[in-house]
């Protein structure tokens, strides 16, 4: 009798169409493992991420308000988790591999720094060689995580995760669908946010946003998605003109009237001093560096190692942190 997993990878012959990635046609792991009786490979990619530290730290992580007042702001992992169902809900409409486009998903952030992309910039203007969240998250689950060993990722996840961002022209379709959901999760929820912060209005939007793509969140979710999957065939995932129009104007507004609102980043000029005054104790202090970014620093160097450190803690642990290397502790009167 074949065993669960052996059964899975029958039936994905079946479900997983010509243009999607089969468990059984990985390039495999950089360390040889051996096979799961239950899961296939790429079901073992999204429990090794989902039980990671770095995966849980997403919950105390910017997504784009700095330390919002309300339980209903999105955080790195309310972002994650939108992204992740969005991504298996195009992959399933065209017939991709649900389970790695699940894997790629809940991993394209994990390199994501405290503060959001505040932080991205504080980190990049500190450390010289630069710094992209996007190469970090792989660093995250190749080097980092489970105390230097890496979560020994399959080479389709990982490579989804690296080019999360910009792709590269080798992606999978499932990579291809993690990335057009990053977008369309991020432009949707944001707004969400920012018409909750009271930074903007339902009216603030665009005409050409309102018309094509819909004046309510679910909607508007749902009329990208819907033309997307109608308009991918033949291997290529792709909106029609009108819609991928529609997103751009909508990306743009965005960007000018929420990723730049004054109101919205009032705090992030607060964001580079604690990073750099973090960043510089550390640098000036490595012996206090947790073990395994000492080890780090052993092999890559110190620079290496604090960049490493300071980009996985969370805003409320860098607020601490800070608060314990620069602000006395109060005297105990008795």
């Amino acid at each position: 009798m074949p065993c669960p997993r052996e059964t899975r990878e029958g039936l994905e012959k079946l479900m997983v169409g010509p243009y999607g990635t089969l468990a059984v046609n990985s390039r495999g792991r950089e360390h040889p493992d051996d096979e799961c009786e239950i899961r296939t490979c790429f079901q073992r990619d999204v429990d090794r991420i989902t039980h990671c530290k770095a995966f849980r730290r997403l919950k105390h992580k910017t997504q784009v308000f700095l330390q919002p007042e309300g339980d209903h702001y999105r955080t790195r992992l309310t972002h994650t988790l939108e992204v992740s169902r969005i991504a298996r809900t195009i992959a399933r409409a065209l017939q991709l591999n649900e389970d790695l486009t699940e894997a790629i998903a809940l991993g394209h952030d994990l390199g994501h720094t405290p503060f959001g992309h505040a932080g991205e910039r504080a980190i990049r203007e500190i450390y010289p060689p630069g710094f992209h969240h996007y190469e970090q998250s792989l660093r995250v689950v190749d080097l980092i995580e489970k105390e230097g060993r890496g979560l020994n990722l399959c080479y389709e996840t990982r490579m989804g995760i690296l080019h999360h961002t910009h792709g590269a022209p080798n992606d999978t379709l499932e990579a291809i669908s993690v990335r057009l959901a990053d977008k369309i999760a991020y432009i949707n929820h944001d707004v969400d946010d920012a018409i909750r912060a009271g930074i903007l209005t339902q009216d603030d939007l665009p005409p050409t946003v309102l018309e094509r793509i819909g004046e309510r969140h679910s909607v508007r979710i749902n009329s990208i998605i819907a033309d997307l999957i109608a308009n991918s065939t033949g291997g290529v995932i792709q909106m029609s003109p009108e819609m991928s129009e529609a997103v751009d104007v909508f990306h743009k507004f965005m960007h000018e009237n929420v990723y730049l609102n004054p109101t919205a980043k009032a705090e992030e000029s607060k964001v580079s001093n604690i990073i750099s005054g973090i960043w510089e104790y550390y640098v000036d202090h490595a012996d206090k560096l947790p073990p395994e970014y000492a080890l780090i620093a052993e092999r890559e160097g110190l620079d290496r190692a604090v960049c490493d450190y300071v980009a996985g803690m969370t805003d409320t642990y860098a607020v601490r942190k800070y608060s314990e290397i620069f602000i006395p502790a109060a005297w105990m009167v008795y």
